[in-house]
């Protein structure tokens, strides 16, 4: 959104100007915990403030996902698209093919509700159903590139639909652990700017300051080109009736997988009392004071971790 504000008022330099100063700030600041992380992350005296993190950090994500559900399931078939999706979630099927198949989904049944061929006048991602979901082989810098260029070439919806990505990518190929995961999640919530600058700790973690450049250019270098290929043809595509019915679909499933992740998170991360008791406290902040950055509720529970394992 900022590289398209940027785009609309300054033309191609509006758009590097606007992206970039939007996306550096979190990036040098993310770079700076990845390296706290890595030199002192694994000393028992700082895993007593990340034990807390985790729960709360799921917290946060369903409080951010739950504006975002009421709004996308706007009917029966869209509430049983999401139904469908969060099963194949679950069963770890690629999001890839769970999110546009949501899209080709909705499009198949809207076409058989209307009983009739019409010709879709509207832009359509179809290219993207013959991107597969590899698997990565060796932490090198290239495969780092190729992986984020492709998530940030698909990725659509909550930047919280990152985290499934990087589940499939790099938890389940063994080159993170699931904490690490939850760690980049909570550096990616109390830093500014974009949800994406998780990204650049990940990318630190695997490879140093080359894979946290790398992995970083790679994530938002599809944003700066689609922006300046499709800026012209938004118009259009705000208009199409078709894509719409897309857009919707792919919405629901990327809600679908997000309370997935969450699930599979939950199930690894909240297993005694304490960590019950912070997610609960932190569930109940992140529903009931949405004005409270997410922030504040990344620290509460870190402070609480800090204090109940002195229990």
């Amino acid at each position: 959104m900022a590289i398209h504000i940027g785009h609309e008022k300054g033309g191609w330099k509006g758009l590097i100007v606007a992206g970039l100063c939007f996306i550096l700030p979190a990036v040098i600041i993310t770079v700076f915990f990845a390296w706290l992380y890595k030199k002192y992350g694994q000393l028992p005296e700082v895993q007593s403030f990340i034990y807390g993190i985790k729960p709360a950090i799921i917290a946060i994500i369903l409080g951010a996902i739950f504006p975002l559900a009421k709004k996308s399931l706007k009917s029966t078939e869209l509430a049983i698209i999401g139904l469908v999706v969060l099963v194949g979630s679950l069963l770890n099927i690629s999001e890839i093919y769970l999110m546009f198949g949501a899209g080709f989904l909705a499009l198949f049944l809207a076409y058989q509700r209307n009983n009739k061929q019409n010709n879709i006048n509207s832009f359509l991602p179809l290219t993207l159903l013959q991107i597969t979901n590899t698997t990565i082989l060796s932490a090198t810098n290239a495969n780092l590139f190729g992986v984020f260029l492709k998530i940030g070439a698909i990725l659509y919806g909550s930047g919280y639909v990152l985290f499934a990505f990087l589940d499939t990518e790099f938890v389940s190929t063994g080159l993170l652990t699931k904490q690490q995961l939850i760690d980049a999640i909570a550096v990616g919530q109390f830093t500014p700017g974009p949800v994406f600058s998780a990204v650049t700790f990940i990318g630190y973690q695997i490879n140093g300051w080359h894979g946290a450049l790398v992995s970083t250019i790679a994530i938002f270098l599809p944003s700066f080109v689609f922006v300046a290929l499709l800026n012209p043809m938004a118009k259009k595509m705000r208009n199409s009736k078709l894509f719409s019915v897309f857009l919707d679909a792919v919405n629901v499933a990327s809600v679908s997988i997000i309370v997935a992740v969450c699930f599979e998170m939950g199930a690894d991360t909240v297993t005694d009392w304490r960590t019950i008791l912070i997610a609960v406290l932190s569930i109940i902040i992140a529903f009931g004071y949405k004005k409270i950055n997410s922030a504040f509720v990344v620290l509460g529970g870190s402070v609480m971790g800090f204090l109940l394992t002195l229990f």
